[in-house]
């Protein structure tokens, strides 16, 4: 029973992240200048993920950009929430 019970709540967890992140990008502007499928003024999400998907370190180093505005232009938003957008981008198929 408590098994059962903590996959419940981690899958809660999960689908609350997902949810978070969809949030962040669009609160932060993302969304206006990204699409899921196509390109706008900057790459798609889709493109994004599969430039990285094999990169290790994919993660830390687009958190990296959009916090230095490497790249990138700065995003105004806390680590924790650069840290969900990405996850979700990268995830994006």
């Amino acid at each position: 029973m408590k098994v059962k019970l903590f996959l419940v709540a981690v899958a809660g967890a999960l689908a609350m992240g997902g949810v978070q992140a969809q949030e962040v990008l669009k609160a932060k502007g993302c969304l206006t200048c990204h699409d899921v499928d196509k390109k706008k003024m900057g790459p798609s999400l889709k493109d994004i993920a599969a430039k990285y998907k094999d990169d290790k370190a994919a993660e830390n180093t687009l958190v990296a950009k959009l916090k230095e505005a490497k790249g990138h232009p700065k995003v105004n938003a806390t680590e924790d929430e650069l840290k969900a957008a990405v996850k979700e981008v990268l995830a994006t198929k």
